[in-house]
């Protein structure tokens, strides 16, 4: 039986190879949707061990952030960028499980994030929602949840208007693109809470800037933000 169904599963993977979201290499025995090498050679920011570091800078005198971190550095035509456009564009949801998992690990031994309550992805749209057919930084969020000692927490933090993309916008644009698109639904849910915010790319930080804003709204509420990639 054994035999047949590796007999199998060799033929199923020369109709449908399976290959690393990253680098496209084949992947080989129990590697699933990241090969080993890119695993360990992945451009990682290792900003968990540095607060003050260029994440946390966008921040600064913007709005009150106890700690911010990316897992990797996100450049056009690289491995990340192809990562991500697998996980948001190729309905590959399970990618942003396994990024957040690998983030949670950088992320526990975090002294800053001990006292995490609640894990809140930056929500999209209902429309965009049902296009989709998933958020991915709910995706993110819950894979540090499987790591970290906080619950992924959707539909508190909702978003109220489809704005359009910020890809091409200036920074100013992606400002204004944000003003009065998000609201907290159950603030007593949030009241005197460590929230962790995550989202999938941080590059103005405009998006994770308007989210904090609302959020920041509830009384006691501390916040910290977690992303996948940094746009360098």
């Amino acid at each position: 039986m054994n035999l047949r169904n590796t007999y199998l599963g060799n033929f199923l993977n020369l109709l449908f190879p399976r290959l690393c979201q990253a680098c496209r290499a084949s992947l080989l025995g129990t590697e699933d949707l990241l090969c080993t090498h890119c695993i360990y050679d992945l451009p990682y920011t290792n900003f968990a061990s540095q607060p003050g570091n260029i994440v946390a800078q966008q921040f600064w005198g913007k709005v009150n952030v106890q700690f911010a971190y990316a897992l990797l550095y996100f450049e056009k035509g690289g491995k990340v960028q192809h990562l991500i456009h697998q996980f948001k564009y190729k309905d590959m949801p399970a990618i942003g499980n396994k990024l957040g998992n690998i983030a949670g690990e950088q992320l526990i031994a975090n002294p800053s994030l001990g006292t995490v309550n609640y894990i809140i992805p930056v929500p999209l749209h209902m429309n965009r929602l049902r296009e989709r057919g998933y958020n991915q930084s709910a995706r993110f969020a819950q894979g540090l949840a499987d790591k970290l000692s906080a619950p992924a927490l959707e539909n508190n933090l909702v978003r109220l208007v489809k704005t359009s993309t910020q890809t091409r916008k200036s920074r100013f644009e992606r400002h204004e693109n944000m003003k009065q698109v998000f609201a907290v639904l159950k603030p007593e849910q949030l009241a005197g809470k460590h929230i962790l915010l995550v989202d999938d790319i941080v590059t103005t930080g405009s998006t994770l800037e308007a989210c904090a804003q609302e959020l920041l709204k509830v009384q006691g509420l501390t916040l910290s933000i977690a992303t996948i990639a940094y746009a360098v």
